[in-house]
């Protein structure tokens, strides 16, 4: 798949380079082409203008697009996956949900060196001072 995305990919640079030098800066393009007469023009000069320049337009976002795919496939590839659409639908459907076991009743961990004493029945409030 990605060798056939490739290709086509190269296609297209190679074909917008070629529509991008058969324009002419001055906006002529296939316009200027041989002849005396102005009737001879395989196209009037606005016309070819728009017409390379739609072209232009949808090759460059057929580029674009493929430029998207190859990077999105070459990450998947270093991730080791080898398809994307299986990735895809894998990315579509739910995780499942994994259950976290109970943990056991530990004994009361011990308290630290410098804590407090517990205080003895009866005594649970200072003296007042007076």
């Amino acid at each position: 798949m990605l060798t056939v995305v490739l290709v086509i990919h190269l296609l297209l640079t190679l074909a917008l380079v070629g529509l991008v030098l058969l324009q002419k800066s001055e906006g002529g393009g296939l316009a200027t082409g041989g002849g005396a007469s102005g009737g001879a023009n395989f196209l009037s000069g606005r016309a070819a203008g728009n017409i390379l320049t739609q072209a232009t337009v949808i090759l460059a976002v057929c580029f674009m697009a493929t430029s998207i795919l190859l990077a999105v496939m070459a990450s998947m590839r270093s991730r080791g996956e080898d398809d994307i659409l299986k990735a895809l639908t894998r990315m579509q459907q739910p995780a499942p949900t994994a259950t976290v076991p109970a943990q056991p009743q530990s004994a009361p961990a011990a308290p630290a060196a410098d804590s407090v004493p517990p205080v003895p029945a009866g005594q649970e409030s200072a003296p007042a001072k007076p």
